[in-house]
């Protein structure tokens, strides 16, 4: 059996309290592995009207999760109004993700699964990383390039070479060598987190059918295809590069396992279309298990009892999934 999942709140102000206390109401329904919130404890008393228990220690999650929502508090985020962010709830936040990296790392923890954060208001005190995966990644001791940010849903599993940077840096910042790193991390992740062995990469092209031989564009003879024939060499199974705007459809997704492509957009369009309520960034690479839902703080419905907990359900099943599959693989 896998330790209990921990699950920081984010910022108290956005949707995640209300999500993660309306995942606990639907455990039985979804079969959820036991799991407990880190953070303040009011950010869920002021959205949900279902039972809390404080609890000081992991071990103390199998005594009460049947009959309540346990919670780990930590930094008193001060007057916690939802749809209003401030420091103190980003100060919540940061220490909520510390303490719940820590826990996972040292075991207390079976995964991590984050809710929501507002990276404007991290960034006024002073975080410096691009998201909350780069900050896992760095507590983990990996580097950038071996965390890889998998989007995934019931039919789809996508990977952006390059994440949050603007589309007019993304030729430059695109190499046979971050492609190939990106490319190498996903496959063992199918395998460690999916139980997938012989895991089917396919490539989007950058440009307009993927360049059309070139005359659209020479980045998919120049960058790409290099980069799969030399995946191809150390035999991962890699395809492409292919047009983006016929990779998608389901027939196109039945040959691959996962699709990795040049720039956000290009990879999340399609999984939030097909898979809006049920997305889950899973992130490989890592010594732990880490998922989240694949969706903001959504500061504009926070507090009105609306938001659906349905990605919050799928990455706390996905991750218990995981999890289990990892210990599994451990040797006797």
């Amino acid at each position: 059996m896998i330790r209990p999942l921990v699950v920081p709140l984010g910022d108290p102000a956005g949707i995640g309290p209300e999500i993660v206390a309306k995942a606990w109401a639907a455990r039985k329904q979804y079969g959820l592995a036991p799991f407990f919130a880190v953070g303040d404890p009011r950010a869920i008393t002021q959205v949900w009207d279902g039972p809390v228990a404080r609890i000081g220690d992991p071990d103390e999650v199998a005594g009460v999760f049947d009959t309540a929502l346990p919670v780990m508090a930590v930094h008193d985020a001060g007057m916690v109004t939802p749809g209003e962010p401030d420091g103190e709830g980003a100060r919540s936040a940061l220490e909520s993700l510390e303490m719940a990296v820590g826990l996972a790392r040292s075991g207390a923890a079976g995964a991590l699964v984050t809710a929501p954060v507002s990276k404007t208001q991290l960034y006024r005190i002073g975080f410096q990383h691009p998201g909350q995966t780069e900050f896992v990644a760095e507590r983990c001791g990996v580097s950038p390039e071996n965390a890889v940010m998998m989007l995934a849903g019931p039919t789809l599993r996508v990977v952006p070479v390059t994440t949050h940077v603007a589309l007019s840096a993304v030729r430059g910042l695109l190499s046979i060598e971050l492609i190939v790193a990106k490319a190498r991390v996903t496959a063992r992740g199918l395998t460690r987190n999916f139980g997938i062995e012989c895991p089917r990469l396919a490539f989007a092209g950058l440009n307009p059918h993927a360049g059309e031989d070139g005359a659209l564009g020479t980045d998919e003879i120049e960058v790409i295809m290099p980069a799969i024939e030399q995946l191809r060499a150390e035999g991962i199974d890699a395809v492409g590069p292919m047009a983006a705007d016929t990779m998608f459809h389901a027939r196109a997704r039945a040959n691959y396992d996962a699709a990795i492509c040049c720039y956000h957009d290009q990879a999340l369009i399609p999984l939030k279309t097909l898979h809006f309520d049920e997305g889950v960034n899973i992130t490989l690479g890592l010594p732990i298990v880490r998922t989240s839902p694949d969706h903001g703080t959504a500061f504009g419905i926070a507090g009105k009892n609306c938001a659906e907990p349905g990605a919050m359900i799928a990455a706390i099943r996905m991750a218990a999934s995981a999890a289990e599959r990892r210990l599994n693989m451990l040797p006797s």
